[in-house]
């Protein structure tokens, strides 16, 4: 089994996932929104559909990067044969090794890329300052498990079945698919995905939402620093809200409990 080529999948899944995150970041920004514990036309409506894109254009390239470098060192560390029916499972393991990686550079980047989206009027950078300041490392880090738990399903609905329609196509044509159709492939592995854990995705953005309180007065009235009333986050919502954003997240199928509340 020869070593694949880590340089090639770090540069190409670097360039495809900043052009992809890039291009259909507009589309991003009206699901954060409709995802939106605020409702989408007080976190902005159409207004400023590229605010956080910084955020995003930082992030994007290494966060790609990481994901298809290591899904593909995963993928020849776990090497079976091709007509091995382990073959999916060996696809959802790499992919979902690739998601926890990829999630370290994601999820910062995340966070203050969707608060930039719902405060269209506040400048990226300020939000970053910001969330430093109030609540440090972890402020970065709001959401991760969350993210992970969301990722994963999704990889593990995506890149198997988009490795079986490329095989299949393979199989129909009798020889390797070209890349515009490996590009449908994954298009429609994509959006079948996104359609399968848009709830998880709306209960990731509203975390990632919430923001840390200095305080929170419990019904006790004794003042506990540091607590965290979570009122909307334990409510049910009815289905149409928890699928809130869906058509515009089957869109961007490459790329992101409901949110805690200020009650001090």
């Amino acid at each position: 089994m020869e070593q694949p080529g880590f340089t090639a999948s770090l540069v190409a899944g670097g360039v495809a996932g900043a052009s992809v995150d890039l291009i259909l970041f507009p589309l991003d920004t009206i699901k954060t929104r409709l995802q939106s514990p605020q409702g989408f036309y007080k976190a902005g409506g159409f207004r400023g559909i590229y605010a956080g894109v910084p955020s995003a254009a930082i992030g994007s390239f290494p966060n790609a990067a990481a994901f298809f470098l290591t899904y593909e060192y995963v993928k020849w560390c776990l090497y079976t044969d091709s007509s091995s029916y382990l073959m999916p499972v060996k696809h959802m393991l790499a992919a979902s090794a690739g998601e926890v990686v990829a999630c370290l550079i994601r999820v910062p980047s995340e966070v203050v890329k969707q608060r930039a989206q719902v405060s269209a009027s506040s400048r990226t950078f300020q939000i970053f300052s910001d969330i430093l300041y109030e609540e440090g490392i972890q402020g970065l880090y709001r959401g991760y498990k969350s993210t992970v738990l969301r990722e994963i399903p999704f990889s593990l609905v995506q890149f198997p079945l988009w490795e079986f329609l490329k095989a299949l196509w393979s199989w129909r044509q009798e020889h390797v698919v070209d890349s515009w159709q490996s590009a449908v492939c994954g298009a429609f592995a994509g959006g079948f995905a996104a359609a399968v854990t848009t709830p998880l995705d709306v209960a990731k953005t509203r975390i990632m939402l919430a923001k840390v309180i200095c305080g929170c007065l419990p019904s006790d009235g004794l003042h506990q620093p540091g607590r965290v009333h979570l009122s909307g986050c334990l409510r049910p919502d009815p289905l149409p809200a928890v699928a809130s954003g869906q058509r515009e997240f089957l869109a961007d199928t490459t790329r992101e409990e409901a949110g805690a509340r200020n009650l001090c």
